[in-house]
């Protein structure tokens, strides 16, 4: 039977299109899944959207399930949430999530999805890979009981990992972000908020999470002694300046980056990556993580949508897309 399905592409930096596709035969340990919504990485996504990503990096940034290469034509996208169609028993009618990109309809080997646990939404479960990222951080951080910490950048992944640090016991978490407006969110969330000259200093860690260099700057200027920022941002093509002079080396500061690409050093010999996207999913139980969540279209009009999140027209966290009038090509 032949089977198609309609995808989102990267014609060429800042031009989107829809594009028919063509499905091929599931084999016997492949699942046929039927997307019901995916969520845009707004800024791996929009860097991508704009033809941001350094030659040096076409490797290394490529998404499990890219179609096409940067710049573009490319299909990209990682987070998405579907209904299984076709496959193994255990998995048939499950609501599973893959790092799979924008597409009505895909096949996947079945050790590629995860089953959205029944307590968790789908519209939620788009924000698996985004929180996965936190968890990831966070085993690269390995904070502390009663540590003082800061979180710099409330966008997505930045209030993804305050929202986890928010269950640690006993430690002071402030989320730092340039726009007032995001005071909510952190309310949402149940952790302070401060604009970036109003934080609480003599941090043991600040996580980095704004990609802008001011932000890492006061990160900086926001540790105690001996402290750590771990650094989340990825600034694509662009050069930034780090102020390592003053008291840096007298205060014995630590700059460390983490990546999800590899499971954290802390945890790579007891933890897969299925092991920790499934705690990811597990604890998105917390309704608390759909204040995220900030906007939404149809799987249509995502050509129409991206420039605007890229341009910054459409502000927010994580959009949502769905799928539920995307009808398949006949």
């Amino acid at each position: 039977m032949q089977r198609a399905a309609r995808a989102f592409w990267l014609r060429s930096p800042g031009h989107g299109e829809i594009r028919d596709v063509a499905l091929p035969a599931p084999a016997d340990d492949d699942v046929v899944v039927r997307s019901l919504c995916s969520g845009v990485s707004r800024g791996t996504e929009t860097l991508v959207f704009r033809g941001g990503v350094p030659e040096s990096q076409h490797t290394a940034m490529r998404a499990p399930f890219q179609d096409g290469e940067f710049p573009g034509p490319v299909k990209y996208g990682y987070l998405n949430v579907g209904l299984v169609e076709e496959g193994p028993q255990h998995l048939l009618g499950r609501t599973v999530f893959c790092l799979y990109p924008h597409q009505t309809r895909y096949v996947v080997p079945a050790s590629a999805v995860t089953p959205v646990p029944d307590n968790v939404p789908a519209t939620r479960a788009v924000l698996a890979g985004t929180v996965e990222t936190a968890v990831n951080a966070l085993w690269d951080a390995a904070p502390l009981i009663g540590d003082r910490i800061a979180v710099v950048g409330a966008g997505m992944v930045g209030a993804c990992v305050a929202a986890v640090l928010a269950r640690y016991p006993a430690v002071r978490v402030q989320l730092v972000d340039a726009d007032p407006m995001r005071a909510g969110i952190a309310g949402a969330l149940g952790v302070d908020f401060a604009l970036p000259e109003d934080a609480a200093g003599d941090c043991d860690l600040v996580i980095h999470a704004s990609a802008t260099e001011d932000g890492l700057a006061r990160s900086l200027e926001l540790l105690a002694t001996e402290g750590t920022v771990l650094e989340m941002s990825w600034y694509g093509d662009r050069r930034i300046s780090l102020p390592l002079g003053e008291a840096f080396h007298s205060r014995r500061l630590v700059v460390r980056s983490s990546q999800v690409g590899m499971v954290s050093p802390a945890r790579r010999s007891s933890r897969t990556y299925a092991d920790r996207l499934a705690l990811a999913l597990d604890l998105l139980a917390d309704p608390a993580f759909d204040a995220l969540i900030t906007g939404e279209c149809a799987f249509e009009e995502l050509p129409e949508v991206l420039p605007r999140l890229t341009s910054g027209e459409l502000p927010g966290l994580c959009h949502r897309v769905l799928y539920e009038t995307a009808a398949d090509p006949a």
